[in-house]
């Protein structure tokens, strides 16, 4: 197992406006959300309608799921937007958040050279890829950033009885556009949502070698950090983002978001229309 690079930063210099003063009276909703939510595009197309209302200044940064629920633990985030479901439940669980509801969804994809060197093509589960990959010993990117995708990657290789030790396992410690910009110049495998790599397709030389597992199913929540935990959290901005988000508004951009240049939809509502 490799370490091709472990990105540290300060997640409250990233957040420096956030960490000053009180964002409430600033006006600043701090939203901690997963990077496919950005890398896809869908965070900026759904801040521009939010702040068309005037009231309230989104402010996102885009981390693994991990990392967005340590910003929530530490009051640095007022709301998160994640796709982690058993660190989800533990963090409501231990009172650091409320209101948690998953509302949207897609799907994780096995990505790969063309060519398929592992010969991983056909198989049924993700487990049995993941195994032939191992056995094989080709390269294989991990995002490595206990994010959402990571978790479901350890997960994955836990059903598939392997322990992702060999020479050809490299960890980026990067978000998945990173991770997938490192796999498509090694030519590796590397698990990545649906969204982050139809939006990045265009630019890498890997194919999608296994989907349609229902093992990889993704799906993403909106949680309210606790305002009893956190007094200074802004909690009517919050409420504000998180209402919109799953409001019919938000949904008729999201449901039909990026079906006109990839062909189909980045993700998929949950909710019962209102």
């Amino acid at each position: 197992m490799t370490k091709i690079k472990i990105s540290t930063i300060s997640l409250c210099f990233a957040l420096a406006a956030g960490c000053a003063g009180d964002p409430a009276q600033r006006g600043v909703v701090r939203l901690a959300t997963t990077t496919s939510v950005r890398d896809s595009g869908l965070l900026d197309a759904l801040t521009e309608e939010f702040h068309k209302d005037g009231k309230w200044t989104l402010q996102a940064i885009a981390v693994g799921s991990g990392q967005a629920m340590q910003l929530g633990r530490t009051g640095e985030a007022d709301l998160l937007w994640v796709h982690s479901p058993d660190a989800e439940a533990d963090f409501v669980a231990q009172g650091f958040g409320t209101d948690r509801v998953t509302f949207l969804h897609n799907d994780f994809v096995l990505l790969g050279p063309a060519a398929d060197p592992a010969g991983v093509g056909g198989v049924k589960t993700a487990a049995e890829a993941f195994r032939k990959i191992a056995a094989s010993g080709a390269t294989f990117i991990s995002r490595a950033d206990k994010s959402g995708t990571h978790v479901k990657e350890m997960k994955v290789w836990e059903a598939a009885g392997v322990k992702p030790a060999w020479p050809g396992y490299l960890e980026a410690g990067q978000g998945m556009a990173g991770t997938l910009s490192i796999a498509g110049e090694k030519r590796a495998y590397v698990l990545a949502d649906r969204s982050t790599w139809l939006s990045m397709r265009g630019n890498l030389s890997l194919a999608v070698v296994h989907e349609g597992d229902p093992a990889l199913l993704n799906r993403y929540s909106l949680i309210l950090v606790n305002p009893e935990r956190f007094p200074k959290a802004n909690a009517a901005g919050a409420r504000a983002f998180y209402s919109f988000v799953l409001s019919e508004r938000s949904r008729a951009i999201t449901e039909k978001f990026g079906a006109d240049k990839y062909g189909e939809p980045l993700f998929h509502w949950d909710l019962p229309a209102k």
